[in-house]
């Protein structure tokens, strides 16, 4: 799989993009994935409110799509040892960030995996959320071939191991969200503080 030339177009593009453009998909590669990581806990927050423990369960379970994707895409780059474009490829435009260091390979894109799998456990909690998550997926990916840091390769399949496996998620939460519900509403019964907290109260209770 050969994408160096395609790598060549995009930084080439990168580099004679105006300053601000280059900014912002330098901020957008380093801090993007904490959005995702907001909307996560927004998702749980939202859900503390809803009448069924289901959608506790749901904002609680989907993240941890992103952590396996995030395993599963270390245990890939490990065994692939791909070296990043900004070493390899030759007459390529300078990267817009550092180099990542030798032996932080480059296939799949970490970023693109977690980004993908973010996308698609928050659309599995909140389906409207799809809108949003999607494209900001492809946008993470996209900033990784912009700043030069991986291949055009690394990100697709990032985004499809990611988003392939938050897809699988969706099996595990039938099979979890039943007993996990029942604990979820036998922690809103119990009265606790710290239980009520976690889960939420649910709907308001009537007088």
């Amino acid at each position: 799989m050969d994408t160096s030339g395609l790598y060549r177009d995009i930084t080439d593009s990168a580099r004679s993009a105006p300053g601000w453009v280059q900014s912002v998909f330098e901020a957008w590669t380093e801090y993007g994935l904490v959005l995702f990581g907001l909307l996560f806990i927004a998702v749980w927050w939202r859900a503390r409110t809803q009448a069924g423990p289901r959608a506790v369960a749901l904002a609680v379970l989907a993240p941890l799509a992103t952590a396996v994707a995030y395993v599963a895409s270390e245990a890939v780059k490990s065994a692939v040892n791909e070296e990043r474009p900004c070493r390899a490829v030759a007459g390529a435009a300078a990267s817009l960030v550092a180099c990542p260091a030798p032996g932080d390979w480059s296939f799949p894109s970490n970023h693109s995996a977690i980004a993908g799998a973010a996308a698609i456990a928050l659309a599995l909690a909140v389906r409207r959320l799809a809108l949003l998550t999607v494209p900001l997926a492809l946008l993470m990916a996209f900033s990784r071939v912009f700043v030069g840091v991986h291949y055009p390769h690394d990100v697709g399949v990032g985004l499809l191991l990611g988003g392939s496996l938050a897809a699988l998620f969706v099996l595990v939460v039938l099979a979890l969200t039943g007993p996990i519900s029942t604990i979820t509403a036998a922690m809103r019964a119990s009265g606790g503080r710290a239980a009520v907290w976690f889960t939420g109260p649910g709907p308001a209770r009537q007088p």
